[in-house]
């Protein structure tokens, strides 16, 4: 497939659903755009029916013989291990995260849209603590969420902040580049694995030579990586980086068990004075459409670094330190969650289906819809047995 025929099947996609967030291509179904959260088959005038393996097997093609260089790791990556990533542009248009994986022998492709304009930290609803963490001088700033929550986006946007405001040389290890950032008061250069490094590890260790003051690891994937990363930003450096974990307090557990036991005294202690902040994210439809960000935000004070240091026991853990932590900034899920359902953001059923604790989130919402005079219960109405005491006479 030539480049012009797919840049034409993307458009015609776009066109037809332009709140697409994803197109997916899989054998057995047409093109499909997921708009909200939802999938929707999407045929075009070059692909109207139902695709079959040649068709992807050829798109492929035309995506990774068009990063050049980097075609060979690409295809090495994904004969090898199954699966690559990669960036697309639409000329003139828009950027895609693409990856490309095999599932039951065929090929299939999810494409991320990726936004054309960075959006900035207020258009992202971001709470003001973001504000303090695009000041910080050095540290680990640790963004944390499952695929697709958008953690990208925001880690774009405190770049930019940062860029904005501050002389400093910013350097990304991206795989891909997704957004990419005009200098500005900054100077930003952005770097793509199997394209410019080898290694996120590698990378990272080469970025010391570099002279950057601001250093984004675009997924911290073992225990090398956060060592690096954690000289880093003893060192001087602010250092802003991502990892696959759910929640705040499981991002801390999840770094700790990278070491062996008989490091893990060191760890703690070198952990509890690095990290600055950990945010946690995920993303659910907002009502009336769209979707919304709910964070869970830990902010390293005395309590926090007594439980790094020595870890967690019974009530004195993680998630009871950030839910009592309002004065620092600090938020659990819930408690934004029950804000969101406050502010009817989202609904009821999508709030209780993220809680991380329901019980507490429970409790929260209760007390909302009370203050609003909703009711609390699914019980209509009570009524007295008057035959209660005849029945258990006759007993």
């Amino acid at each position: 497939m030539e480049r012009t025929q797919l840049d034409n099947i993307i458009s015609e996609v776009l066109r037809k659903a332009p709140d697409t967030s994803d197109i997916l291509l899989t054998v057995g179904k047409p093109i499909q755009a997921e708009v909200h959260g939802k999938l929707t088959d999407i045929p075009t005038a070059l692909l109207p029916t139902t695709l079959v393996p040649f068709q992807i097997e050829s798109i492929v093609f035309c995506m990774v013989l068009n990063k050049l260089s980097g075609s060979l790791r690409l295809f090495q990556d994904l004969i090898g291990n199954g699966s690559c990533d990669l960036s697309y542009t639409l000329r003139g248009s828009c950027r895609f995260r693409v990856n490309i994986f095999f599932q039951r022998g065929s090929p299939s492709i999810v494409m991320r849209k990726m936004p054309s304009q960075i959006p900035t930290l207020s258009q992202l609803n971001m709470p003001p603590l973001f504000n303090r963490m695009a000041d910080e001088q050095y540290g680990l700033v640790l963004l944390t969420g499952g695929t697709g929550t958008g953690k990208s986006t925001t880690l774009a946007a405190l770049i930019d902040t940062i860029n904005e405001r501050h002389a400093k040389h910013i350097l990304t290890l991206e795989d891909p580049v997704e957004f990419v950032h005009q200098h500005k008061l900054g100077t930003v250069n952005q770097r793509e694995l199997g394209q410019d490094f080898d290694q996120f590890s590698s990378g990272l260790r080469s970025a010391l030579r570099q002279a950057p003051k601001v250093i984004l690891v675009g997924e911290i994937r073992d225990r090398e990586t956060i060592e690096i990363a954690l000289q880093a930003s003893e060192t001087g450096h602010l250092v802003l980086g991502t990892l696959h974990t759910s929640d705040t307090g499981q991002t801390i557990n999840r770094i700790i068990g990278m070491f062996d036991l008989a490091e893990e005294r060191l760890i703690r202690q070198r952990l509890s004075q690095a990290l600055k902040y950990v945010v946690s994210q995920r993303l659910m439809p907002r009502l009336g459409g769209g979707r919304v960000a709910a964070l869970e935000i830990l902010v390293n004070n005395l309590r926090i670094r007594e439980l790094i240091v020595n870890g967690e026991t019974g009530e004195k853990n993680f998630y009871n330190v950030v839910e009592s932590g309002e004065a620092y900034g600090m938020f659990t899920f819930d408690q934004h969650l029950a804000k969101l359902f406050q502010e009817e953001a989202i609904s009821e059923v999508t709030a209780m289906n993220t809680a991380s604790v329901r019980s507490r989130l429970a409790q929260s919402i209760n007390r909302i819809k009370v203050i609003r005079g909703e009711s609390v219960t699914n019980i209509q109405s009570l009524e007295l047995d008057m035959t209660y005491d005849e029945h258990n006479n006759m007993d």
